[in-house]
């Protein structure tokens, strides 16, 4: 059984940065699409950012374009979220989540729909 655990979430202040972690273990790794959402309370989980398996493509929410970068490391079946520029608008939950199809990266990449295992999540607060 495929698990993924995240970590690094915190309190920080509007401008800072937060590096986020998702450690896979129960499964494969390598040649899996990884993505990171997120959920604000009320609201809807959304897209963060994705990261294909080979040429390690990235894909990001027009929201955090610029200001978050998505990574991996294979050889620590890892996947990496790096947050500068905070805002408070970026207040959620973070989820890092394993596409359901092996080498292979969905046109709705975005949607929910298109990852079938998920981590428990890391709460995110940018506050002054």
């Amino acid at each position: 059984q495929v698990q993924l655990v995240e970590s690094g979430g915190g309190l920080v202040q509007p401008g800072g940065s937060l590096r986020l972690s998702c450690a896979a273990s129960g499964g494969t790794f390598g040649g899996y699409a990884m993505a990171w959402f997120r959920q604000a309370p009320g609201k809807e989980r959304e897209f963060v950012a994705t990261i294909t398996w080979g040429t390690e493509s990235t894909y990001y929410a027009d929201s955090v374009k610029g200001r978050f970068t998505i990574s991996r490391d294979n050889a620590k079946n890892t996947v990496y979220l790096q947050m500068n520029s905070l805002k408070s608008e970026d207040t959620a939950v973070y989820y890092c989540a394993r596409a359901f199809r092996i080498y292979y990266l969905s046109k709705l990449y975005y949607d929910v729909s298109q990852y079938n295992y998920w981590g428990q999540g890391t709460q995110v607060t940018v506050s002054s």
